[in-house]
């Protein structure tokens, strides 16, 4: 194996995870890890099986595109992971999936708002859309300027406060420190999204949690002054 076996072994792991937590049908959905510090990413090949995916097909791409190992096509949205990954030099893994009920949001063109503590646990608030593409963006490089439209929703958040969004009549592309905490993040999603959906049709009129319950329940878990959990993980 080469020297990227690390962050290769980590991408295939986490991408496995998608199925195992049932968040991506058929070939829907990638995991991508990245390396800084070498200016590198993993990410799966495009149009893999999960059932025959192997650790050696996870392809190795350079921040400016270029692949540096490995014999398959990259995910098609190689360019939105690479846009993200420039911008959000803190992130090391991007998950991409259509999981249902976040896309429900992104179809509808909604944010995802905070109702509950559940929500408030894993984002720091509502969880934001995107504006639509216009029909020069997705001439021009749909998948990259996608990652663009994702970069400008973002002007005035926080990524490390707000880890997912809602890319307008697409989906939810949603990152973290780790492949593994990505894909519960992308987890979380899902749940927080299904709630938020049912909570609406029980009452249209239910209103975001206030501001000191979301601080109670964000900032215990996250920051300089987490108290919660064994200091190593995120379980309840």
């Amino acid at each position: 194996m080469s020297g990227y076996s690390d962050i290769r072994g980590e991408c295939y792991e986490a991408n496995l995870l998608l199925p195992q937590y049932k968040l991506c049908d058929l070939t829907f959905g990638n995991v991508s890890v990245a390396d800084h510090g070498r200016g590198v990413f993993a990410i799966k090949p495009s149009g893999v099986d999960y059932s025959v995916l192997r650790a050696e097909d996870i392809v190795i791409v350079d921040l400016e595109g270029k692949i540096v190992e490995g014999s398959l096509r990259p995910s098609s949205d190689t360019p939105t992971h690479r846009r993200l990954f420039q911008a959000f030099s803190r992130v090391r893994s991007i998950v991409h999936t259509h999981s249902r009920y976040a896309v429900s949001f992104a179809q509808a063109g909604r944010v995802i708002p905070c109702l509950g503590t559940t929500h408030a646990d894993y984002f720091y608030g509502e969880v934001p859309v995107t504006r639509p593409l216009t029909a020069a963006e997705i001439d021009a490089g749909y998948e990259w300027e996608t990652g663009n439209v994702i970069v400008e929703r973002f002007q005035k958040l926080n990524p490390d406060e707000v880890c997912a969004v809602l890319v307008a009549s697409h989906g939810p592309f949603v990152w973290g420190p780790t492949g593994k905490k990505a894909v519960e993040n992308a987890a979380a999603l899902e749940i927080v999204a299904e709630m938020a959906y049912r909570a609406i049709q029980l009452n249209p009129q239910v209103q975001p949690i206030p501001d000191h319950l979301l601080n109670k329940h964000f900032f215990r878990k996250h920051g300089k002054d987490a108290y919660y959990g064994q200091g190593g993980g995120s379980e309840k």
